[in-house]
């Protein structure tokens, strides 16, 4: 194991404001870009936490919106910040049709302390879209801190174009196209199901569930309909509207 375990307690955020400087930025998706910021005042995070990020217009109008950090605690001096640009959002859009490599952006956190994974296994992920931001987060992290730690991620998405960390997408994950699966595709189509959930030869000790409001609802309900205790199920949401 090199540098902070999952199980270590993440230092109190500041609370301030810090300017970070974009060191790079990566096309995930057509919609959907993963920001490096170097941090002034860095600290690990634990997998699962986010940060605020705040505009300032010239007349002095805010906007603010809290992005999951999708990089491991062990990127010291950085992380990494993936964003969806929402059509109706005031941020998103910003970050995807202004922001380039050099610039500075306002950030604080990290913050939260229910959805973050500590290093219980074995640990289940569940995510839609977007949602596997912090999931990514903690796989990247039991890969790099806790390898023979046992952890699974399922992942739906609509469309093949949609699938967000497409290259590290392998082989602890398992992938369902909820629409239309790519030529040749062997695995798994539609949604998420119970034996999707459920197929795996471990009993997971955690779940961690993110996603939409109805994809979170839809896999919570499989859960507990197969007998997993609700006090091992933890859900982060993403609503309609942000960004």
């Amino acid at each position: 194991m090199d540098g902070l375990s999952p199980a270590a307690p993440a230092p109190r955020a500041p609370g301030r404001w810090q300017i970070a400087t974009v060191e790079s930025i990566e096309w995930q998706t057509p919609s959907v870009k993963s920001f490096r910021l170097a941090l002034p005042k860095w600290m690990p995070h634990l997998a699962g936490q986010h940060y605020d990020v705040r505009l300032t217009a010239p007349d002095g109008y805010t906007a603010q919106r809290s992005y999951s950090v999708s990089s491991s605690p062990l990127d010291e001096g950085t992380i990494e910040l993936t964003i969806d640009r929402l059509a109706d959002g005031e941020v998103s859009p910003y970050f995807h049709d202004v922001v380039t490599e050099g610039d500075r952006v306002e950030v604080r956190g990290p913050f939260a302390a229910y959805f973050v994974w500590r290093g219980e296994s074995p640990a289940l992920l569940v995510g839609g879209g977007s949602g596997v931001a912090p999931l990514m987060a903690m796989l990247r992290h039991r890969r790099r801190a806790m390898p023979d730690a046992p952890m699974r991620l399922v992942y739906s998405v609509r469309l093949p174009k949609d699938a967000i960390f497409g290259d590290e997408l392998a082989p602890d994950t398992e992938l369902t196209y909820s629409r239309l699966a790519p030529p040749g595709w062997e695995g798994h189509t539609g949604r998420i199901d119970e034996a999707m959930l459920t197929g795996w030869d471990r009993e997971p000790e955690i779940v961690f569930v993110c996603g939409s409001n109805a994809f979170v609802e839809a896999a919570t309900g499989i859960l507990l309909g197969a007998g997993l205790p609700a006090e091992r199920i933890r859900t982060e949401r993403f609503g309609p509207t942000g960004g």
